[in-house]
């Protein structure tokens, strides 16, 4: 049985042959998963849209000099991200700040059930508050310390697979993580020490 990425590969080398139908196939693949990263650093989703669609055009292009040395889906995300930071940057922010969508994309955070003993208001409450702080905290992070956690905790990515995707050692990722858990637990910690029924 083949793995994700000799799949993948297949796919490529498909697409290198002139068959446009399995680029087809690699975009319905990972086209909700690059949007789901880079809604992460564009937060305007028509804005997010359009990068995930450049991302797609400049993979597309550079396609025939993809010669498999890395996982077809960290290459595309090392596009994506980049895509996504010159668009930033061409807009003139290093990071949007933090709007009604972001609240809405609280409500759907993907730690928020296991935050949650029980199903109580006061606990409902205090999971989407946890919720709405850990985003808010993430988006004032600086974009690499906001990519690489991204990568982590909401992609899953190991630290390898992070390490390729932003081309730096493993010890930055480590130490972009590290530094970003610590500026979201620290704006958790008041929260977190409170008494449920005070949390709002």
């Amino acid at each position: 049985m083949r793995t994700e990425r000799e799949y993948d590969q297949l796919l490529v080398e498909r697409v290198q042959a002139g068959d446009k139908r399995a680029f087809d196939v690699l975009v319905s693949k990972y086209q909700r998963r690059l949007m789901r990263l880079v809604s992460r650093l564009v937060h305007d989703p028509a804005e997010a849209e359009d990068v995930v669609q450049e991302t797609f055009i400049k993979a597309y292009r550079a396609l025939r000099h993809f010669r498999g040395d890395a996982a077809f889906y960290t290459w595309l995300y090392r596009i994506g991200i980049n895509t996504a930071k010159n668009y930033l940057v061409t807009q003139g922010r290093r990071g949007a700040t933090s709007s009604d969508a972001d609240a809405e994309q609280a409500e759907s955070f993907d730690d928020g059930n296991k935050l949650r003993d029980n199903n109580t208001p006061e606990s409902v409450l205090a999971s989407k508050q946890i919720a709405a702080t850990v985003n808010a905290a993430m988006e004032v992070l600086p974009i690499e310390l906001r990519t690489a956690i991204v990568l982590r905790e909401i992609e899953g990515l190991s630290y390898e697979e992070i390490s390729e995707i932003m081309a730096c050692p493993i010890g930055t990722v480590r130490s972009r993580i590290f530094r970003a858990r610590e500026v979201i637990a620290e704006k958790l910690k008041p929260l977190l020490d409170m008494p449920i029924d005070k949390r709002w």
